[in-house]
């Protein structure tokens, strides 16, 4: 009888958590949450229980309830730390736990995201990744002024234009991960010679112009930041359609996917590993993590109470493009052991409210599932890469 490999599981971390409400619940200290602390804090308890990774989100706009412009709502939390710095501050703090930023790649420059990620792997000692996310927001592209978006709604994205645009979004971004990679790559492992005897600090000869040219980006290179101890930090995006899925088959590490159920689940994986298999990737891992949205309490009724009183408080009820599980520990060990038959490797989950959920994360869900031989008992890797599984890969410039 075959024997499953373990489940990999990260958190989203995301202000006092994924419902809007979610800081007005005793206990979330909203007065902490621009300070270092309290993001170190919720990192260590990612770390006690063993998680792979967390990722924090980012954005150029401030958060909005309407996905087209700026809302000018004052009940909810608004305002967030750089995602990159904020990972920076973290990473001396602790050992293990992988640390994943979202970048907004629309208006960032791929050569400044590059070196702002390859530092971050050091400051990390081999713990760093990058989650790519696009953005056509008209309010965010007005603070950089070099390029404009139409309002486009969900009800415009079927439409021909509003399919144009989400491909050539999604074209750059995959020209934008490129672009990084090959600057990861454009130093050399032993490109740092460091010998002060003979005054030679690096051999030139190992860096390497990238001399990318594309319809998006014309970058030369080399980097200015040598090549990442992980050699290719960890590149993960988040997809909800076919576009975005031929992003994480040809440019991602992890792609993370927002199933309803097994079947659909089953099916997003066929279509991401049919577009690996196209840009010839069919023989690399690659991950898919399924995204959940989750209220965890000892008891079903208490999860739903409390979920009751929290749309209460928002003064409506609580929506996601993710799956939203209300329940035990216990019974969502059980939808991820189901979800895993449809090809999922991990799941990425998103703690309502991030001091109540994340501790029945890490002491409530990792236990079940210890219990059930189906999560680490121990970090078996100092490296994310290596806690996913992925080999360091070789440098695409180096002479064979």
């Amino acid at each position: 009888m075959s024997v499953s490999p373990p489940l990999h599981l990260a958190v989203a971390l995301d202000g006092t958590g994924w419902h809007p409400a979610a800081w007005r619940e005793p206990g979330a200290r909203p007065q902490d949450l621009f300070t270092a602390r309290h993001w170190a804090g919720l990192v260590a308890e990612a770390e006690q229980g063993l998680l792979d990774f967390v990722t924090f989100e980012d954005g150029l706009g401030r958060q909005s309830t309407d996905p087209v412009a700026q809302d000018d709502r004052t009940d909810q939390v608004r305002g967030r730390l750089d995602a990159v710095l904020l990972a920076a501050r973290i990473a001396p703090l602790t050992r293990h736990i992988g640390l994943v930023p979202t970048a907004i790649v629309t208006h960032t420059e791929p050569f400044h995201l590059s070196k702002a990620i390859a530092t971050l792997d050091y400051v990390s000692a081999g713990r760093a990744g990058l989650r790519v996310q696009v953005s056509a927001r008209p309010d965010v592209a007005a603070h950089f002024g070099r390029r404009t978006f139409p309002s486009v709604g969900p009800e415009d994205l079927e439409t021909r234009a509003g399919r144009e645009l989400v491909a050539d979004l999604f074209e750059e971004a995959a020209d934008h991960v490129e672009v990084i990679r090959r600057l990861w790559d454009s130093w050399e492992d032993d490109a740092e010679i460091r010998d002060a005897a003979t005054g030679r600090f690096i051999d030139r000869d190992k860096l390497h112009y990238i001399d990318f040219h594309g319809r998006h980006f014309s970058v030369k290179g080399p980097s200015i930041t040598p090549r990442p101890p992980q050699g290719q930090p960890v590149v993960s995006a988040l997809g909800h359609r076919s576009v975005p899925y031929r992003l994480i088959g040809t440019s991602a590490d992890i792609g993370y996917v927002t199933p309803h159920d097994t079947d659909q689940a089953h099916a997003i994986v066929a279509e991401i590993r049919a577009a690996q298999a196209a840009a010839g990737r069919a023989e690399g891992p690659l991950h898919v993590f399924g995204d959940l949205l989750v209220f965890l309490d000892d008891e079903p009724a208490a999860a739903r109470d409390r979920r009751a009183r929290l749309d209460d408080l928002a003064g409506e009820t609580l929506t996601s493009d993710a799956e939203i599980f209300t329940g035990t520990p216990a019974q969502l060990a059980d939808l991820l052991l189901e979800r895993r038959r449809a090809g999922l490797t991990g799941f990425r989950l998103r703690p309502a409210v991030t001091g109540h959920d994340l501790e029945r994360i890490t002491r409530g869900l990792v236990p079940e599932l210890q219990r059930r031989d189906a999560f680490r008992r121990a970090y078996e890797a100092d490296t994310l890469r290596g806690l996913l599984g992925l080999a360091r890969p070789a440098n695409r410039y180096a002479a064979a």
